[in-house]
């Protein structure tokens, strides 16, 4: 058994190609199946099987679409109420996938009908085995139990708590373990580990799932951890029930610029992909920066930022353009507009210009007066571990709503590396507020001299 394993960096995910040599199965796939597809090419394989371990929330399945076009079983819950044709599956089935043999699990608590994957490779005398536990058991942790609705929020902690031991039962010690979620995506909660694989018997000993013995114990702390998460995993579910069709992944024809200028004019969404300092120097008023390729943050903070179904347009050298179109097909914002061109403001010479002032926490030291505003738009969990003396906090996400919550001064705004500043910044300057970006890592105030509390 070979497992082929591809990452989504962009959303915390990985998807896997899983295989005999011959034929393979692909367990959770990205809305964007080419990547899947050259991994098969590759292995020289053919793809026979593409499972779903449940309904994702924080991403578009490429599930339908790639089984339907390699006449593929497609293995999903039978319980999960569908719009499409596939094949359920239920717990304790068993599907031969060549010499590999793939047992299901129902492990619900990510979701209600959640499911995990046993696959034993029957070639050898009981044979290596690998568990596909999707939004399960994680590296360190599980997936967060608060998608479904709050009222079943501790009840699929509960249920975590069971499957996660389920998991661990059905497969030796030495069987490899891989997550959909836990590489930085919101999915997950809890104290989740970087590393970059696991087996049971390691989760066994280390994930706080496992080696809490108070059941209570561990879902009261998993319910305290519950943090926000974008507002785009509201549609996603739904998207996936219905059947996904295809990504649109082609760069459109540039806007001209009397378009590019009457969608700024409208109030519309247009999103400069460019460095943040860049954007900061000069950019098209009305626009608003979501620096691409930087922190792997744009998708996430694109699609929990800006309402969702509204008219995008996107400007930045092409290559930008198209990987944000795929970035962006993964969580169901399809055929955005572009103008493309390396600098928005050469696209349309006439249209106004606008810029702010940036700096380090040695410019807010020097710079700052007492009317001034500091705001600090990291997460609620964030701000309370840590913030500078004084600061306001709203969270980037909350933004849009609550510009005009802010004092009528000069804003100094801040996150944790500079990113979402970027984006706040942005977006209280497309609001017509004096607004200065603070370009700094938050671990860096102190020593510039920032008084923090705690």
């Amino acid at each position: 058994m070979d497992v082929v394993v591809i990452e989504t960096p962009q959303l915390g995910d990985r998807s896997y190609l899983v295989h005999d040599g011959s034929v393979a199965l692909v367990i959770d796939p990205q809305r964007d199946i080419d990547r899947m597809e050259t991994a098969a090419r590759e292995a020289g394989v053919r793809i026979t099987h593409v499972a779903e371990t449940h309904l994702h929330n924080d991403y578009v399945t490429g599930g339908l679409v790639l089984a339907e076009k390699h006449s593929a079983d497609y293995l999903v819950n039978g319980a999960d109420e569908v719009s499409f044709a596939r094949v359920p599956v239920t717990d304790g089935q068993v599907v031969h996938v060549g010499r590999l043999t793939v047992t299901v699990l129902a492990t619900p608590g990510h979701t209600h009908t959640h499911l995990s994957y046993v696959v034993r490779d029957d070639r050898h005398d009981g044979g290596p085995e690998a568990v596909f536990s999707g939004g399960s058991l994680l590296y360190g942790s599980v997936g967060r139990t608060d998608l479904v609705s709050p009222q079943d929020t501790a009840r699929l902690a509960h249920e975590q708590y069971s499957s996660v031991r389920r998991l661990v039962e059905s497969a030796p010690p030495d069987a490899a373990l891989y997550p959909t979620h836990g590489f930085g995506s919101f999915c997950s909660i809890g104290p989740a580990s970087h590393q970059e694989s696991s087996t049971i018997g390691e989760q066994a000993e280390s994930n706080h799932a496992l080696t809490d013995a108070n059941e209570d114990h561990f879902v009261s702390q998993l319910l305290e951890n519950i943090t926000a998460y974008p507002a785009y995993y509201a549609h996603m579910s739904p998207l996936n029930a219905a059947g996904p069709d295809a990504a649109k992944l082609e760069v459109p024809d540039s806007v001209d610029p009397e378009e590019l200028g009457r969608r700024l004019k409208a109030g519309e969404w247009v999103v400069d992909l460019r460095h943040r300092v860049a954007f900061a120097d000069g950019h098209l008023q009305g626009s608003v920066s979501f620096e691409y390729g930087k922190g792997d943050n744009f998708t996430s903070y694109l699609g929990w930022v800006i309402p969702w179904n509204q008219p995008l347009t996107l400007l930045g050298p092409v290559v930008e353009v198209e990987k944000a179109i795929r970035d962006l097909a993964r969580i169901g914002i399809d055929s955005p507009d572009a103008a493309v061109g390396p600098q928005p403001g050469a696209l349309a010479p006439q249209l106004p210009q606008a810029s702010y002032p940036h700096g380090d926490w040695a410019a807010l030291l020097k710079g700052r007066v007492p009317e001034d505003v500091v705001l600090d738009v990291r997460r609620p969990e964030e701000y309370k571990a840590s913030h500078v003396v004084g600061a306001l906090n709203v969270p980037v996400y909350e933004l849009p709503g609550r510009i005009t919550e802010l004092p009528d001064a000069r804003i100094w705004v801040h996150c944790a590396t500079g990113y979402r500043a970027s984006v706040a910044a942005s977006l209280l300057d497309r609001a017509g507020r004096d607004v200065v970006l603070i370009n700094a890592r938050f671990r860096d105030a102190i020593g510039a001299g920032i008084e923090k509390m705690p």
